[in-house]
């Protein structure tokens, strides 16, 4: 589905990615890992048009989209969660929903307000705050489900639990776990290394704008040195 190939990306004279190559398959889980300023987001800014690359190729179902501006990228089935949320503060839960809401490749079975709230049900109760009268938890579901009324291909999260509560957390990995079991293809960006290995298929784990390792949560899971080596603190 996706395909990353030897992107290099760089800010002004300042290359941040040297190489970089992913893969996400239809109804994968995949992870991208690695510690802080490693390059993580600017591989999804690269991906979603918000930062142009240099050199390499980026497809979607073999469809060149590396040259592409953000809202033709995600015209072709990319749904991002930005990090830090990034919700419309001063619309409320289900405008912040409608606003972009799309059903560009005619999904057979779409996403509507209904099952969006039935995913969050916290949502349905706020569904006439605004976005900036919510917690971060809240905000978090927000951004998701505003990213599934799109109807992607794919579901990128950027740094999914960043700053939420255990529960929340929780409630995130469980929402991202039934979406995987719905066949959703998901590419994701945090730091919880146990959840990941929990609901992930494969994951890349990236040091200076290059993948250093890439394996199954099984492999992942058996390798320590691995963890230590590239993800420890």
């Amino acid at each position: 589905m996706l395909e990353v190939e030897g992107i290099e990306t760089c800010y002004g004279r300042s290359q941040v990615l040297f190489g970089m190559t992913l893969e996400v398959g239809a109804g994968e889980v995949v992870t991208l890992m690695g510690r802080n300023g490693m390059g993580k987001t600017t591989t999804v800014h690269s991906i979603m048009g918000i930062t142009p690359v240099r050199a390499g190729r980026i497809t979607m179902n073999g469809d060149d989209i590396h040259a592409l501006p953000s809202y033709q990228v995600a015209k072709t089935g990319l749904g991002l969660v930005p990090e830090g949320r990034q919700v419309f503060p001063n619309l409320s839960v289900r405008e912040n929903l409608v606003a972009t809401a799309a059903n560009r490749l005619d999904n057979p079975d779409p996403w509507t307000l209904d099952k969006i709230f039935e995913l969050f049900p916290g949502l349905a109760a706020r569904r006439t705050s605004m976005g900036d009268e919510l917690s971060g938890g809240e905000q978090q579901m927000l951004a998701v489900g505003r990213a599934l009324m799109t109807n992607p291909r794919l579901l990128i999260l950027d740094e999914a639990t960043e700053g939420l509560a255990p529960l929340i957390r929780e409630e995130i990995w469980g929402c991202l776990a039934n979406l995987k079991a719905a066949g959703q293809s998901i590419l994701v960006i945090d730091k919880n290394v146990d959840a990941l290995t929990r609901i992930a298929d494969r994951h890349y784990i990236i040091e200076k704008g290059v993948v250093v390792w890439s394996g199954t949560s099984a492999a992942l899971r058996a390798d320590d040195t691995v963890l230590h080596r590239y993800l420890g603190v």
